[in-house]
């Protein structure tokens, strides 16, 4: 059985659709997510606590009954719990949600954004860039794109590139100086990656700016 609060907030069109059908241990989204083998160990008697579980809602689709909706992930708690008999043999399997956040598109795209304009200076993890938007690498990487017209690399890289052109304008600044304070070599890839990104080398750049 599942209560209507439920089927309204994932999305579920009719209990027909599920009660009876669904099996939680042929779920591809709990397989996915990897906690497949915690929630197998309610067969055993005991709970189980699943914290953060970010179902994405395209997955959702793809895979069961429920409407398209301008949502990108529902981020829930999930308490799930053996019912045994008289005898103490597990007889059904329950699971209490607790729903924390529905997630949508701009609004996680928005969080990336700070986040990488947050962490500018250290190396490029788009696994920790989209945790920070409470979505997977594939699903963040996807939208991130969609919304911002640049991959999150790209949009990281061309951040870092503004930030170095700000430190080429200070005088007091050798230009080598000017990228170590953006921790880039000059020495290395980064002045290459400078031309191809504004069309002049650093020294250049910061002539044509005088």
């Amino acid at each position: 059985m599942i209560n209507k609060a439920a089927l309204d907030m994932i999305g579920i069109r009719s209990v027909e659709s599920h009660v009876g059908k669904y099996n939680v241990f042929e779920d591809p989204i709990v397989h996915k997510l990897g906690v497949m083998d915690q929630v197998k160990q309610v067969l055993t008697g005991k709970t189980v606590y699943l914290t953060d579980f970010n179902a994405s809602y395209q997955d959702l689709i793809k895979y069961f009954n429920v409407r398209d909706r301008d949502i990108q992930t529902i981020s829930s708690d999930i308490t799930c719990f053996p019912l045994v008999n008289a005898d103490g043999t597990v007889e059904y399997f329950a699971a209490v949600f607790i729903f924390k956040r529905i997630y949508r598109g701009r609004e996680e795209i928005g969080r990336a954004r700070q986040y990488i304009e947050s962490h500018w200076m250290d190396p490029f993890d788009l696994g920790k860039t989209a945790k920070a938007a409470c979505l997977s690498k594939a699903q963040f990487s996807k939208l991130f794109k969609k919304h911002a017209g640049v991959t999150p690399h790209e949009y990281y890289i061309n951040y870092k590139i503004d930030k170095l052109k700000e430190k080429l304008l200070d005088a007091n600044l050798t230009v080598a100086q000017a990228f170590a304070a953006c921790n880039m070599d000059y020495n290395g890839h980064s002045a290459k990656l400078f031309k191809e990104k504004v069309g002049v080398s650093p020294s250049a750049y910061r002539k044509m700016a005088k």
